[in-house]
């Protein structure tokens, strides 16, 4: 049987692309200030908000039942 060799290969992504990465997966969780006082921001990896929550469980948790997988920024 040939021996097959495995080549180190490189794969070139825009900045656009990079932060696509995982994009339909993730939500990122961060705070905010809303009129009311300070809250928790979930956004899409574009940057897209896509809801508030009072507290940082709940935005987790809101992403989750959502079957996306949360991250916190700061």
């Amino acid at each position: 049987m040939p021996e097959q060799t495995i080549k180190n290969s490189q794969i070139q992504l825009s900045p656009e692309d990079f932060a696509n990465l995982g994009a339909p997966l993730l939500a990122y969780v961060r705070p905010i200030e809303t009129p009311d006082g300070a809250a928790f921001g979930i956004f899409s990896a574009s940057g897209l908000p896509l809801g508030v929550a009072p507290e940082r469980d709940l935005a987790f948790a809101a992403a989750l039942q959502h079957e996306l997988q949360p991250v916190s920024i700061q």
